[in-house]
């Protein structure tokens, strides 16, 4: 009877440190085919278009052969991708990606500079973005903010423009407080300092919704659009823009990115401001 049962917790054990080491193969299977690893997140750490799939409907895309104009394919990270694979992703025909910096005045990521340089020796056209919270400060000190920790610009042709990631508010009301009127004059001042401190204009990544519900402004002739849309096709664009520039259509196993355009005209966009 003893034996009975020391067998059957023998059997017991030997199953479960089967399931766990079975579990354990599979994360890391997982992890490799998206060439990352979520040990790098922290608290505030939000990643671009996080609170997009919160709030809109998505349809996971996996095909880069989207658009019927020519474009160049690419990612963006954070710190949920802690080290990631740059060689396996420029193997999957990656060319650009753009890389998180800062969130408010709050947060800098960790993990930015291994990020940025790792996208950089690979080949890749590279940027950084930063996660606005305007509740929290003006535009102005949030471009300070983000310049000083990573989001500059180099006319090398390979630093792409700094991105302006705005989106739903992970921490309250929607348009954080603000007013069409006043969201617009928050943007206005970030895209204005950082243009100052670098020379060119951020990039604008949002959604239709989010933006037509929180802005009035019209930036379209300064600033390039990047459009976070889950889906076959883009469908409306944020009033104010005639066209987009970058196209976020897929968080699959990662988020994936196309640019509305040939490599020489993405190597344009790094090189000119």
């Amino acid at each position: 009877m003893h034996r009975s049962v020391r067998s059957g917790r023998a059997g017991a054990l030997t199953y479960g440190l089967s399931a766990i080491f079975s579990a354990v193969l599979l994360l890391s299977a997982s992890a490799h085919a998206a060439g990352s690893s979520s040990a790098g997140r922290q608290v505030g750490d939000h990643s671009m278009g996080s609170q997009i799939r919160k709030h809109e409907e998505t349809v996971p895309r996996k095909g880069p052969n989207l658009l019927n104009n020519p474009s160049v394919r690419g990612m963006d990270v954070s710190g949920h991708q802690n080290k990631v694979d740059w060689r396996y992703w420029w193997g999957e025909g990656m060319r650009f990606a753009y890389v998180k910096a800062t969130e408010g005045t709050g947060y800098t990521s960790p993990d930015f500079n291994h990020q940025y340089d790792g996208s950089y020796r690979v080949g890749m056209i590279r940027g950084a973005y930063h996660f606005a919270l305007p509740d929290r400060s003006s535009g102005a000190v949030q471009a300070r903010h983000f310049v000083r920790n990573g989001g500059g610009w180099s006319a090398d042709g390979k630093t792409l423009p700094g991105a302006l990631d705005i989106e739903y508010n992970p921490y309250g009301p929607t348009c954080y407080g603000k007013n069409r009127g006043q969201m617009t004059a928050w943007i206005r001042d970030f895209s204005d300092t950082y243009r100052e401190l670098t020379g060119r204009y951020p990039t604008i990544y949002t959604s239709t919704r989010w933006w037509n519900e929180c802005v009035d402004g019209k930036f379209g002739s300064t600033n390039p659009l990047w459009i976070a849309r889950y889906n076959d096709s883009i469908g409306e664009l944020p009033h104010g823009w005639g066209f987009h520039t970058f196209w976020q259509y897929t968080s699959s196993p990662l988020d994936q990115n196309l640019f509305n355009g040939t490599y020489e005209q993405l190597r344009k966009l790094a090189r000119d401001n």
